[in-house]
């Protein structure tokens, strides 16, 4: 008879419904992750992060409790590109396995205060505040362990992304260090590509000796190889910490010096005080906001599971981002921190390769169509912090994409790539290698820098959420004042005066385009929102120059047929290559149609008209649903990216490969998993059908379906966050802070066409 050995293991957070009720709102703990058996393999792994640091953690069969290391800043040298590589894999073995046939077992992403009846327990957590990772391990009675790197990069193994083997220190005693150093960077060969090759040393090379890795450590461990550390004897209190650094450094030695000073700050903080702070830190985040939706009184239980799976993703989607929103670098799209060992159905590798925990489809660099769905839905939510490293990537480049203007094109301004490496150029791959002209050689990207306009657009509304007067003169005025200038200077006029947008492109989709919908709405509302700033915070010259940009702006185009209207994606548009609709774009991300606004039937009919009805991944046809008011839609292309069913015109083996365990782990989509795209247009569509904002205007329920009722805290411009509960179509219990914005709600009854 197998004797049961009961384990508990928490992946440490506080969990949001406890941290909901601390501060009084009372909703039921129920959106826990709770597994009863280990995963098979690391397609079972649970998510667990502090804003620069994760991991992926599962127990296996056998009763060892592995996971994945990562770190936001972590690139490689690249080869082609350079790519976001793990920290390492980690093993770790009770004298006695986790698991047993017969045993009880309990996986939960959660907090508790103690662990009951529990025979033996193990709270694994990343500190808030601090660069540590805590495994904190309970047994009655007294257990030995151990804790083991586990390499992939080694000798005749593929190594991704100019990656090298890993470098294992020998045993000095008591730890276990390893680190992964760039002795080679492509920065200078893409400068050189693209033709900044005699500028280059005037840029810091952000790759070239970036060095990243970590040590173990822990009281009462010993090192019984190079790789692994051990217990002497059974404990009944085993505290292992894992301090990883990123840092460039001319040689390793200093970067060790770094670790260990590193690990003596972090280990002079008590494990108590630390995980006190801890817990603090997320009970505040919690606080900022949620939204719980629970059926209506109409409909009763039918919609119950409804209900506690919209819920359930938004608020992990939430917990997943807040993870990996805090680092040196902006979210990847294409996994974030959480990516695991993966074969790629879409295409196959060359003999020898391996896709590996550190494959990423589409690789290390950023594409902007993907990359700002992560962070239009962190306005509403209040998550500001995490929307600083998009911000800081992007001003960051100004000073070499500054420079490549006035090359390419003897102007000034900026223009930032669709894709892009981190210090602002062009992935090579879409430039085209040795490539005579200053165009992509991609017919996808060759004219595609639209996101310069949305990224100003998000810049708008971040001051306008926070009304943050010194980020206007660091990040928003530099970046959106240098990429108006781009166009005003780029584009000759027509015999109207009016700015002619041509080469341009919509897009993916139309490439070859006059006037493109895109540019027109974008700098429209880019041009009225510069304008809109308070007169203190910009000059006369600039206002003045704004005011005529804006003039020379042609219209969105409007065709018309048997008394309909509706956007087109350019005044002259072919060359279709993709399945985007930047009509649409003139909703979202440009408010220019929507509820509450003029001409809403000119929005409604260019929905009705889109090409590709679908949903999944990076397509927004939710969001632009629920931005119009239509809630059927919105709510069911939701409910199918939560859901994973018919996405992208049905084609499910793509949308969703059905391994994954933890339930936010959408995906691959067109991209990979965790599908970051798909998470967060779940996000936005769950905000804007509860609440959109017009200027001052606080619009309440514009897109919500009558069978859905909700406990909410979400936040509008000018500082305000607005909290209630909706019930039976109505919202009760309302309350706006400040107090004075009270005035500004209004009902989206009202604002409909009748």
């Amino acid at each position: 008879m197998i004797k049961r050995l009961p384990l508990l293991l928490l992946l440490g957070c506080i969990h949001p419904m406890a941290a909901l009720q601390a501060g009084g709102d009372g909703l039921p703990e129920k959106y826990n992750v709770v597994w009863d058996s280990p995963s098979k393999d690391y397609n079972g792994s649970m998510p667990i992060g502090n804003g620069d640091i994760g991991a992926n953690v599962w127990v296996e069969p056998t009763g060892d409790l592995i996971f994945y290391l990562s770190k936001t800043d972590a690139w490689s040298g690249g080869g082609p590109d350079p790519e976001l590589l793990k920290l390492g894999r980690f093993r770790v073995r009770l004298d006695k396995p986790l698991f047993q046939e017969g045993a009880s077992f309990r996986q939960e992403l959660d907090l508790k205060a103690s662990v009951g009846e529990m025979k033996r327990s193990i709270r694994f957590w990343i500190d808030a505040n601090r660069p540590v990772v805590h495994l904190d391990i309970q047994s009655s009675p007294p257990c030995t362990a151990e804790i083991a790197l586990e390499s992939w990069r080694a000798e005749g193994k593929y190594l991704r992304g100019g990656s090298q083997k890993d470098i294992i220190l020998p045993a000095d005693g008591q730890t276990v260090r390893w680190y992964q150093r760039n002795v080679h960077s492509i920065f200078k060969d893409n400068m050189k590509n693209q033709h900044m090759g005699d500028v280059v040393d005037q840029f810091p090379d952000p790759l070239i000796h970036r060095t990243f890795g970590g040590v173990i450590s822990g009281k009462g461990l010993k090192s019984k190889d190079d790789k692994t550390l051990a217990t002497a004897a059974p404990m009944e209190r085993i505290e292992i910490q894992i301090h990883p650094l990123t840092a460039q450094t001319k040689t390793a030695d200093e970067w060790l010096l770094q670790l260990e000073e590193q690990r003596k700050t972090g280990n002079a903080t008590p494990i108590g005080e630390a995980w006190s702070a801890h817990v603090k830190w997320w009970q505040s985040f919690w606080q900022r906001s949620w939204i719980d939706v629970t059926p209506s009184a109409e409909t009763g239980q039918n919609n119950l599971n409804e209900a506690f799976e919209v819920s359930q993703a938004y608020t992990l989607q939430r917990w997943i981002q807040a993870c990996a929103g805090r680092g040196a670098y902006p979210i990847k799209f294409n996994g974030s921190l959480f990516t695991v060992d993966a074969v790629d159905a879409f295409w196959k590798f060359p003999e020898g390769q391996y896709a590996g925990p550190d494959y990423m489809r589409w690789g290390g660099p950023y594409w902007f169509q993907n990359t700002r769905l992560i962070y239009w839905p962190m306005l509403a939510s209040g998550d500001y912090d995490q929307m600083a490293p998009l911000f800081t990537m992007y001003r960051n480049m100004l000073p070499l994409l500054k420079e490549r203007a006035r090359r390419y094109f003897g102007h000034d301004g900026v223009h930032f790539s669709e894709t892009t490496e981190i210090w602002g150029l062009n992935r090579d791959v879409c430039f085209g290698k040795d490539n005579p002209g200053f165009y992509p050689t991609s017919t996808y990207m060759k004219y595609n820098w639209d996101c310069g306009l949305e990224l100003s657009t998000m810049l708008l509304a971040y001051y306008q959420h926070t009304q943050d007067q010194a980020f206007v003169g660091e990040t928003l005025l530099p970046i959106a004042d240098q990429v108006v200038t781009f166009y005003e200077q780029h584009y000759q006029r027509d015999k109207d005066g009016k700015l002619h947008i041509y080469p341009s492109q919509a897009l993916e989709t139309w490439q070859n385009t006059e006037n493109p919908t895109t540019v027109l709405a974008g700098m429209r509302v880019v041009l009225a929102g510069l304008l809109a700033l308070p007169e203190s915070l910009t000059t006369s010259e600039q206002r003045k120059r704004w005011t005529r940009v804006l003039g020379e702006m042609k219209e969105v185009p409007i065709a018309e047929e048997g008394g309909k209207k509706w956007i087109k994606p350019a005044h002259v548009f072919s060359d279709k290559k993709n399945a985007e609709h930047p009509e649409l774009y003139a909703v979202f991300p440009y408010p220019i149609y929507g509820v509450g606004k003029p001409d809403l039937e000119i929005g409604l009919e260019t929905y009705k008209r889109r090409e590709n009805k679908r949903t999944g991944g990076w397509q927004q046809d939710a969001i632009q649903a629920a931005l119009l008011g239509q809630s059927a839609d919105a709510k069911f292309f939701m409910l199918q990216n939560i859901t994973m069913e018919n996405l992208m015109g049905g084609d499910n083996e793509k949308a969703k490969r059905p391994d994954s365990r933890f339930p936010a782990f959408w995906g691959p989509n067109f991209d990979w998993i965790p599908d970051q795209c798909n998470g967060s247009v779940i996000l936005s569509t769950l905000q804007y059908m509860l609440m959109q904002t017009d200027g001052k205007k606080i619009i309440l329920l514009p897109a919500w379906p009558k069978e859905w009722n909700a406990s909410f805290k979400l936040h509008a411009p000018y500082q305000t966050t607005v909290e209630g509960r909706v019930e039976n179509g109505k919202v009760v219990d309302l309350k706006v802070t400040p107090e004075s914005r009270i005035k500004d709600i209004v009902n989206a009854e009202n604002l409909k066409p009748q």
